[in-house]
């Protein structure tokens, strides 16, 4: 929820900015976000999520990791500094060079915030990270429209991206109670790398797959479908990094404290399955059913090729609960060189389908990726059927009424698209349609994670009452 208004908002900023840029534009800082974001990873090492699972964290911990976050953001922003020339001449545009050395410096608030995170997620204190990512959202929202109004172009994408970063990291000091100190301990670095590398490896890894498709796609096909690709996924991933920012923030911290207790983190692990399962499912099949109508009335007719990639990774992000939970209760168990090797498994596949998919048309490739997504879910899984006596197999059976009746839902809106007009209303008419034929099949089939959301709705509302 705390991430969700800022998202909500930099949702709002891209639609106007769709209108007024085109999917090349959007594809030549896509290529430059893909490089910057790999960067990141090795800037923040891993350490974000090693000070959360440290048991106790003091301030020696937090500074010492900020000095280091900070060095190691020096020698990256050297590195892309001098390959900028040679980045814009494999992608055929000399003009990315300015941009790459200009965009690598969110490199620096990138390794702080990831520690201010940390810091967030430890103490639960969630109301600062909400108010800073969702003032910076709001003026590099302000700050890219106006350029792109004024006809700066793709430079409008650049500056939104070093404005937000700053002025949440600016803002976070003045809301986050931790600040920097003049404290280093290099055998504390050591600790948490002893943890920590696993996690970079695999999150590297993570980022690199994550992303090959777009650099593949930018470089093979065109940087216009690489538009079109980054804006298809782009619908269908506000709503998941929601909910993956909410599992990952929470369910971390929970779990890491009740390691010891198998049965309690089953429990804990299969709720957080459904529930996120049961809330994901029908938004990804809902937005299946109505991709056409909203696209082009969110972004316009220039913007229709991105449909068939939205919909394509709409099923592929369906599958993103049960990766992240089972992720999450691995990182809280303290089990990272069993999260390193599902990466380089899942990593192996994916590659596998890139050079499969690569000879054939971009869509092909996205949808091949979309199946790969699908065979990883059982990777994610295997572990903790031996630490959690938790199987795939009862993973699938606690999520596949959600996905019965998601998939009844998206037919049923899709068939009422096919007789009604087009616009505003008639797209809001299907999107109320779907909402009250999932929850009169959830409450007709009794379905567990609806009984249990309206439970913790009623007691909400009890105790308000009482108050």
């Amino acid at each position: 929820m705390e991430n969700g208004g800022a998202q909500g908002i930099q949702f709002l900023v891209s639609i106007i900015l769709a209108r007024l840029l085109s999917p090349e534009e959007y594809g030549v800082v896509g290529v430059i976000l893909i490089l910057v974001a790999i960067a990141n990873v090795l800037v923040q090492n891993g350490f974000s999520i090693a000070l959360i699972q440290k048991k106790e964290a003091d301030d020696r911990d937090f500074s010492s990791v900020f000095y280091f976050n900070m060095g190691v953001s020096s020698v990256l922003y050297v590195v892309l500094f001098l390959l900028a020339p040679w980045i814009g001449a494999f992608y055929t545009n000399p003009e990315m060079a300015a941009m790459i050395r200009l965009l690598a410096v969110v490199l620096f608030p990138g390794g702080v915030i990831s520690i201010q995170n940390a810091y967030v997620s430890r103490k639960l204190e969630f109301k600062g990270l909400f108010i800073s990512s969702f003032l910076a959202s709001i003026i590099s929202g302000g700050v890219s429209i106006f350029m792109a109004c004024t006809g700066w172009g793709v430079w409008a994408l650049v500056w939104q991206q070093i404005t937000y970063y700053f002025f949440y990291m600016g803002i976070l000091f003045l809301t986050v109670r931790w600040k920097p100190r003049l404290l280093f301990s290099l055998l504390r670095i050591k600790a948490m790398l002893a943890f920590g590398w696993k996690l970079l490896c695999a999150s590297l890894l993570d980022t690199i797959y994550n992303n090959i498709y777009g650099l593949v796609i930018g470089k093979i096909y065109s940087k216009g479908m690489l538009g079109n690709y980054n804006r298809g996924e782009q619908f269908p991933r506000l709503v998941v990094n929601n909910l993956a920012s909410a599992i990952q923030s929470v369910m971390l911290p929970v779990l890491s404290a009740s390691q010891d207790e198998p049965e309690k983190m089953k429990g804990m692990l299969r709720r957080a399955i459904m529930v996120s399962s049961y809330l994901i499912l029908p938004m990804m099949a809902g937005m299946i059913a109505v991709a056409r109508p909203m696209v082009l009335l969110l972004l316009g007719e220039q913007w229709l090729p991105c449909v068939p990639f939205l919909q394509l990774m709409c099923i592929a992000y369906s599958f993103w609960p049960i990766h992240i939970a089972n992720l999450q209760a691995l990182n809280a168990m303290g089990h990272s060189e069993i999260f390193l090797k599902l990466e380089l498994l899942k990593k192996a596949v994916g590659i596998g389908v890139l050079i499969i998919g690569i000879r054939y048309h971009a869509l092909v490739l996205v949808a091949l990726k979309a199946g790969a997504d699908f065979l990883c879910t059982f990777i994610n899984a295997w572990p903790n059927k031996q630490l959690l006596n938790y199987s795939i197999l009862e993973q699938w059976k606690d999520i596949i009424p959600a996905m019965a009746a998601s998939a009844l839902m998206a037919g049923a809106v899709w068939a009422v698209g096919q007789y009604g007009a087009f616009g505003w209303l008639w797209l809001g008419i299907q999107i109320i349609f779907g909402i009250a034929v999932y929850v009169l099949v959830s409450w007709l089939l009794k379905l567990e994670p609806f009984c249990f959301l309206l439970a913790l709705v009623r007691d909400r509302i009890r105790r308000e009452g009482v108050e």
